[in-house]
């Protein structure tokens, strides 16, 4: 967050991403549950938020 300047933007930055991120062991189940499909499945995309993590 240091290339935003202005200090209540990297506030409000920080609280968002520690509402609304997902874990690294959430981020890590999403990618195993993907690559455990049948083949014949096709994943064309996997969306997700911010990790969770000390800024």
């Amino acid at each position: 967050m240091e290339h935003i300047t202005d200090t209540g933007i990297q506030d409000a930055n920080k609280d968002y991403v520690g509402q609304v991120g997902l874990t690294p062991d959430a981020f890590v189940r999403l990618i195993a549950f993907a690559i455990s499909q049948p083949e014949d499945m096709d994943i064309n995309e996997i969306l997700f938020r911010p990790t969770a993590q000390a800024l």
